[in-house]
């Protein structure tokens, strides 16, 4: 199984105030197997986002912390012509079009989006690409 980690999950590392079990869970399964692991490449682009608005040092924490995860060997996709045509059909959906790579992404993978966005999840609950970590790690988990 291949498991596409949303941004939700990651900035769950660095603000104390969002941490999760279940993102550190994710974190520890990164460590252990990263060639299990794949986002899209705007991840890092919207977890150094986020980190700047949020976090006494956003810099620090991304290069530091952020950067190191990436370059354990995760697999990054770029954006391609079959990734964005995936999206949009999740765009049809009601997807954000960053959310809609990340389904995407899990999709064309046969793998799974783990994310705290629990909108973007009951959007496209039905088409079983992704699984709401608020409550419960995956069935099979780490697999």
């Amino acid at each position: 199984m291949i498991w596409v980690i949303d941004a939700s999950v990651a900035i769950r590392w660095f603000i104390k105030e969002e941490a999760h079990p279940h993102a550190d869970e994710v974190l520890k399964g990164i460590i252990d197997d990263p060639e299990r692991f794949a986002v899209p490449e705007l991840f890092g682009f919207e977890v150094f986002s986020v980190l700047c608005r949020l976090h006494s040092n956003g810099l620090d924490a991304f290069q530091k912390g952020a950067i190191p995860i990436l370059q354990l060997g995760i697999f990054r996709q770029p954006m391609t012509s079959n990734l964005a045509g995936l999206a949009n059909n999740f765009v049809q959906l009601g997807l954000t079009g960053y959310d809609a790579c990340y389904a995407a992404l899990s999709k064309d993978l046969n793998g799974t989006w783990l994310t705290f966005d629990k909108k973007a999840h009951q959007l496209i609950q039905k088409e079983k690409v992704s699984h709401l970590l608020d409550d419960e790690l995956p069935n099979g988990w780490p697999d």
